[in-house]
């Protein structure tokens, strides 16, 4: 096991999934408690129609899949603000029609195009320098916002009517928020795919949520889980000569059952 760790490619794999581990695990903190996962899937599905386009107008596909997510997320942000339609009716529309928009764009495409693919399923062992620089950039940008905003997107996640109340710019945040989701969805990308990266967001802030009802407990523990899925389903899927995006997802859903198993909320609505 441990002579796979002296190989270049192994060695930026592993980096890259702690980072992307964690980012996915702050971010699905906030996607978790204020019920948003149903948006944080429309957007991975709409980056396929981003990825799509890039490769079909000869774009870097990662900068298309970044602008696409972004003008994706403000659209279901902004139309279901504006009040004219409901947010899962919102994502539902943007997750159908960029799919579809994706789904075209292959069919323009002269040829079999194996680095499109790679996205949907994930190629974390083929992931590039230029592609851990990237991460790198991409992660630092989510995690610093984060920190930037702790207080605020603590409260509005929490009680945004007081927080309206109190002056904070709620909705301001919300695209923030929204705009964080999106960008943490390209950083994942080449890991798990487009079909998988919306389980990396989700499953180790829920196993999370499991043992613990503290925030600061809970951020830390979905850290733990998403860094502890994404390199621990690196290396088995390498001893196992199996897909590494689904290996690591599979990882993380053991988790979250694991955390279900010994969940003292679960303990206590059974008492009940």
């Amino acid at each position: 096991m441990l002579e796979v760790l002296s190989y270049t490619f192994m060695q930026r794999a592993l980096l890259v999934g702690v980072l992307i581990g964690a980012v996915c695990a702050v971010i699905g903190v906030y996607v978790v408690l204020r019920s948003m996962s149903f948006i944080g899937a429309g957007i991975a599905h709409a980056s396929f129609g981003g990825v799509a386009l890039g490769f079909l107008l000869g774009v870097n596909p990662v900068i298309s899949a970044i602008t696409f997510c972004l003008a994706v997320a403000w659209g279901i942000a902004w139309v279901s603000r504006s009040g004219k339609v409901k947010e899962d009716t919102a994502v539902g529309i943007f997750f159908a029609s960029t799919m579809a928009l994706g789904i075209l764009a292959i069919g323009l495409m002269e040829g079999y195009n194996l680095d499109l693919f790679s996205y949907l399923f994930g190629s974390i062992l083929a992931i590039t320098q230029a592609d851990v620089w990237l991460t790198v950039g991409l992660s630092g940008v989510v995690l610093v916002l984060v920190a930037l905003f702790f207080k605020e997107l603590l409260f509005i996640t929490f009680d945004p009517e007081t927080a309206q109340v109190l002056g904070l710019p709620v909705t301001a945040l919300y695209f923030l928020l929204i705009t964080l989701i999106a960008l943490t969805v390209v950083i994942a990308l080449k890991v798990v795919g487009i079909i998988l990266v919306s389980a990396l967001i989700v499953t180790p802030a829920a196993a999370a949520w499991q043992l613990t009802e503290r925030f600061g407990r809970m951020m830390a523990l979905s850290v733990l889980f998403g860094v502890v899925s994404t390199v621990g389903g690196l290396l088995l899927s390498y001893e196992l000569n199996t897909a590494s995006g689904a290996t690591i997802v599979l990882l993380s859903t053991a988790l979250f059952f694991l955390s279900l198993l010994f969940s003292p909320r679960r303990r206590r609505a059974a008492i009940r």
